[in-house]
Order: C-alpha cells, then structure tokens, then sequence
C-alpha cells in the first residue's frame, strides 16, 4: 500500500510570554489510502496541534512549524495559505472536536454544506443545495430536506457531528481527520457516529485519522495506533501489535486504567501517578520518567537521555521510545496485570 500522508519530523512550537511551548516534538507517521490510524494521549500530548499542522490551519498564527507533510505526493507544509485553502475540503478535510463551535450559528446546516461544496465545484446554488441534501441523506439525518433548512441549535449533538461528517465529506476529500468525534455523546451514538465513519471510508477509500483518547475505540476502527506523550510519540505500529503486546510504561498504564465489565467492582480504578507536563518545561530525558514506575529499573539514563524510538525485536512495524531493554520489558509486561484489548 501507498502512503497517502506520510509527516516527517513535525515540530510546532508557539512562543508565549510565558516561554516556547514545545507542542509536537520531532514527530514522524504515515497513513496508507483507505486506512485507518488512531492518534492516542491524554489532553495536552499534541494531538490536536497535530492535526491542525496538517490542515495547514497554524499559517498566519504565532506557531512555528518546522518538518515535512506530503499528501498525495505533495509537500504541503510549505505552501502559501493561499495554496493549501485549495487543498482544504477537495482533498482533505477534517471533523472538529465541537460541531456547535464549528457550525455557524446564523447560517443553516443546508447553506453551510452548499457554500463548502461551491468552493470547489463550479455549480449553482440550486445544484449544491441539493448535493448538501443528498450528504444530509447519506450520514443517516432524517428527513433531510427539511432539516438542511435548520440551524445547528435545533440539531442534537448526534445530529450536528453527523452534519460535520457530511460537510467534511461533500467533496469526497481523500484524508479525514477526526478530533474527538464522538466526545460528549453517549454510548449508542458514538457507536453510530464510528459505524457511520467506516462506511463512508468503505464507499469512498478515505483514508482517516481519527484522534481520541479512547483506545476502545482505537482497538474497534483503526489500522495503525500511535501514542503521544509530551508532544513526542512513544508507541507506533500496528493496532493489534500495540494493544496485544504493548511495548511502554504509559501504554500499559492506558490499558490498565480501562473499566471492564468483568473487573472487581470494588477494587478501585488503576490510575497514572502524576500530571502531564508542561509543554513549556518538559522534563529532562524521557518525559514521562516523572510518572513511570520503572526509573528504578534503568536508573539515571531515564532523566538525563531521550531515548529513541527503536523497533521491536521481531516486528516488521512497532516502535517504542523507552529505555527499558527487550527484556525487562518482557519480564515486566508478563508479571504485571496489563489488560489486551
């Protein structure tokens, strides 16, 4: 298969009175067409800013974005604004973690499909009112010709994701990035919005990353996971490869932090120690040595050395970014109670 998006050492940085905010550090991935890669980390790892660099949305703004982004043969990151507009929507687009926020609130769902389809199709406003119609159809909205005259408060919060999905999809774009699609809805709507998401991958060959902190969900719709701590990504590779042997301390604090239905449920929730780092001053070395409950086991070299991302022995697509050698992993990782997926 073929990288569709293949990000080359990506760094964002923002300078702020306070000091340089080192958002995404040296970061490196790829998605292949019609795949799947989930972004993976808690709230402040640099997934969003991630995904922002790639749609080109940091230009004109106070960050410093350094590396290389190729979509489709292309290197974008050094395109004019002016340029890479073009690119937004026609050949990637992206679902926004707040479809309220996302939506304009004086324009109707209808209009605002249409006004995107025009932007890069020469048709009438007839002809994108009916193609907004027909999305509106395709991503499940009832009565979809009614609704398109609806504005995004009279949509529930279901109705408006699936709204962005069809906005993000009315020009058949080929990557999709998903923010947090399914934050702030319940269970059986998340399951309709990912359902809804493989589908249309399925119909059109899109090729998505989809950002969450869900690896439930990672584990049910993604081909690649990659886990981002500190801007920095510390486990890459294969979805199954990640979640059936996961190679670093904060993966297996992830996994054992999961509710499961066959749990004790009495015993108390398993939870990483600490907070996540300031992006301002990360600490020295491997920037969760702060919270790993392994400092011990390798001693100084955890706060004085970054260590690299290395592939795992016998794999032909997993990395890990941790000083631990093969075999303390593996006699941790069989002693420890660390659930799969």
């Amino acid at each position: 298969m073929s990288k569709f998006l293949d990000v080359k050492n990506l760094s964002v940085k923002f300078n702020t009175e306070d000091g340089v905010v080192h958002a995404v550090d040296n970061l490196s991935f790829s998605v292949e067409r019609g795949k799947t890669l989930g972004i993976v980390g808690e709230s402040g790892s640099g997934k969003s800013v991630t995904s922002l660099a790639i749609m080109g949305l940091h230009k004109g703004s106070r960050a410093e974005v350094t590396g290389e982004i190729w979509l489709d043969g292309q290197e974008i990151n050094q395109l004019a604004e002016k340029d890479i507009r073009k690119l937004r929507g026609k050949k990637m687009a992206m679902i926004f973690q707040d479809a309220l926020a996302a939506l304009h609130p004086y324009y109707t769902v209808g209009n605002q499909i249409a006004e995107a389809y025009q932007v890069h199709n020469k048709v009438s406003k007839t002809e994108a009112k009916k193609h907004a119609i027909e999305m509106l159809d395709r991503v499940g909205i009832p009565e979809p010709q009614k609704r398109a005259d609806d504005y995004p408060h009279q949509f529930s919060g279901g109705m408006r994701q699936r709204a962005m999905i069809a906005m993000s999809l009315s020009c058949d774009p080929t990557l999709l990035i998903a923010d947090e699609p399914t934050t702030a809805l319940d269970v059986t709507v998340q399951a309709q919005i990912l359902e809804l998401l493989r589908d249309l991958q399925k119909e059109f060959g899109t090729s998505i990353i989809l950002i969450t902190h869900d690896l439930g969900v990672v584990a049910e719709t993604a081909d690649d996971v990659l886990l981002m701590y500190a801007g920095k990504a510390v486990e890459y590779g294969n979805v199954r490869d990640v979640l059936k042997n996961p190679q670093h301390p904060y993966a297996w604090g992830l996994l054992t932090s999961i509710p499961r239905l066959t749990g004790d449920p009495d015993k108390k929730l398993a939870a990483i120690p600490g907070i996540p780092p300031s992006l301002i001053s990360v600490p020295s070395g491997c920037a969760f040595h702060p919270r790993c409950s392994y400092v011990s086991t390798v001693g100084a070299a955890c706060s004085a050395t970054i260590p690299d991302l290395l592939l795992v022995t016998n794999t032909a697509h997993h990395l890990v970014r941790c000083h631990l050698d093969v075999k303390n992993r593996e006699d941790i990782f069989k002693n420890q109670v660390v659930p799969k997926l």
